[in-house]
């Protein structure tokens, strides 16, 4: 085995999957995620507004329509990013 196919299958483990696979997946999670408690009207509103601030350059070239998509994901994000990371971690450590 190649160390170019070792390094995809020992990244495939740490990931649980294709790279390009997981990160659609979050993708996809965080934005419907997002949409759930904007529909909730749950805001993690802390968290938020400092990454906003981060960001809000990005949207200040006129994009407010990607700023509202944005927000959405970034709040589904806050929540499926830190469960996702904590169960690959708790899943490598059980092997």
């Amino acid at each position: 085995m190649s160390e170019f196919e070792r390094r995809g299958t020992v990244m495939e483990r740490v990931l649980g999957g294709s790279p390009l696979g997981v990160l659609i997946r979050l993708v996809v999670m965080s934005f419907v995620v997002g949409l759930v408690l904007t529909v909730l009207d749950v805001n993690p509103n802390d968290i938020i507004v400092w990454i906003e601030n981060r960001l809000r350059f990005l949207t200040s070239f006129g994009f407010e329509t990607f700023e509202e998509i944005g927000a959405i994901m970034l709040l589904g994000a806050v929540v499926v990013v830190p469960i996702w990371l904590a169960l690959r971690v708790l899943k490598l450590i059980g092997r």
